[in-house]
Order: C-alpha cells, then structure tokens, then sequence
C-alpha cells in the first residue's frame, strides 16, 4: 500500500523527488503578465450572451491559464459538505484505502495513484485519486466506495 502518496505522507517527510526546485515552480515565469486580480467570470450573465460567456473564459485561459467564477448556482453549503468529503476520503485508514488500490484500469471505482513507473521520471506528481462512474447516479452511486459511510 505504499504506493498511495497520502499513505507513506503521514508516516515520513516528502522525498526530494517529490518537490519541485524552485527554478520550475508556477508564478516564477517571466512572460506571464502582471495583474492585480485574476478573471471573474459570472455566470448570471450567461443567460443573456453565452456566447460573450465563452469568449470570456477562453481569453481568461489563453491569458491566465484560470479564472475564478461566480453565480454557478453552486450552494456554499455544497461546496464546503464536498470539500469535507474530499479530505474525509483522502484521510481515510491506509487498509480502507488498500481495499479501493487497483492499477487495473478496467474497475470502475478504484483508489489509484498517477504513476506507478517513477524511474523515468526526475520529479514526481502528487495525486493520489479515487474515480469512479457518476451517471446515471441511480446506478452509478451502487458501485461506489462504502466508506466512509456517508459518501453515498
């Protein structure tokens, strides 16, 4: 089960070949252009000129490579109950994760980490991920992980 980052992460302090040197970091980058504040992109408006919309993020990621968005119709107590449910997942017991770890890319609720071929890699990417099929949810929700329990 060593292979999950968010296992052995607990346990240790982070490799050198898990950090990157400071030279190749995002925002050290001399062609990015200075601003004050990142894109807004409100999506009330969309209603009304989506295709004014599109065009926004488009130059939003052509110039910033993100942007920040507004009136989703997101609630905030959504928003905030799915940031609970990542770290509750994420922070599970190392055999609760053991029990979801598969390469296999053919199962269709797995826990996986992104690269399990480090030697050709200089430095490595954190991303320990759980995937699984989401539509339709009435059938999809069946084969989802049963724990943490409310993650159903």
């Amino acid at each position: 089960m060593d292979k999950l980052v968010s296992v052995w992460s607990k346990k240790q302090s982070i490799p050198e070949n898990y950090i990157f040197p400071p030279e190749t970091r995002p925002g050290k980058f001399i062609d990015a252009p200075p601003c004050n504040e990142i894109p807004v992109i409100d999506l009330s408006k969309t209603a009304d000129n989506r295709t004014d919309t599109i065009q926004q993020i488009m130059q939003a990621s052509k110039e910033f490579g993100f942007f920040q968005v507004i009136n989703h119709g997101v609630s905030e107590k959504l928003m905030n109950d799915s940031m609970s449910m990542f770290k509750e997942v994420h922070g599970m017991a190392a055999e609760d994760k053991a029990s979801l770890f598969s390469e296999d890319t053919s199962k269709t609720c797995r826990f996986y980490t992104s690269c399990t071929i480090y030697h050709p890699e200089a430095i490595h990417c954190w991303r320990d991920t759980l995937i699984h099929p989401c539509y339709p949810s009435e059938e999809s929700m069946k084969l989802w992980t049963e724990k943490p329990t409310r993650y159903r």
